[in-house]
């Protein structure tokens, strides 16, 4: 199957049933997409399809054949994408397991909102867990990458 990641025609030799996430770490290196739950509840496994959020640990690669995936190695080639930024500046990241998910996530946010209250970011981003509990610094991050520009 070709499917369309990060700006670039890839050519998979995968069954149409295995999950996205597996495709992007196992096959095509792209390991930044993290594996938490298997079951779509902790984000860990968050990209863009089409510009929206998905978790890619229950999204069978064939649903996404011709569709733009994009990955957090897609977000930006040398982190200045204003997310990217943001958590830098912030000091967000505590373990960092959960952190590609959830930039993956307020960077989708913010496509949508480009000034998004704290309610907003509760609700974008409800569904990424941190067991590091840096929700605080997020949340100012996202707002931090709202001034930096657009998501």
């Amino acid at each position: 199957m070709k499917l369309h990641v990060n700006g670039s025609e890839r050519e998979v030799d995968a069954p149409a049933d295995m999950p996205l996430l597996w495709v992007l770490r196992d096959l095509l290196g792209m390991t930044g997409t993290k594996f938490g739950c298997g079951i779509a509840q902790c984000g860990a496994c968050t990209v863009h399809v089409d510009g929206a959020p998905l978790r890619a640990c229950v999204t069978p690669a064939s649903a996404v054949e011709g569709r733009k995936i994009t990955t957090i190695e897609g977000l930006s080639n040398d982190g200045s994408h204003p997310v990217q930024r943001a958590w830098a500046e912030l000091d967000v990241v505590q373990c960092g397991y959960c952190q590609s998910g959830q930039i993956m996530s307020a960077a989708a946010l913010l496509t949508q909102i480009p000034k998004p209250t704290d309610a907003d970011i509760d609700q974008a981003l409800s569904g990424n867990l941190c067991r590091c509990g840096t929700y605080q610094r997020i949340r100012a991050a996202v707002h931090r990458a709202a001034d930096l520009g657009k998501g």
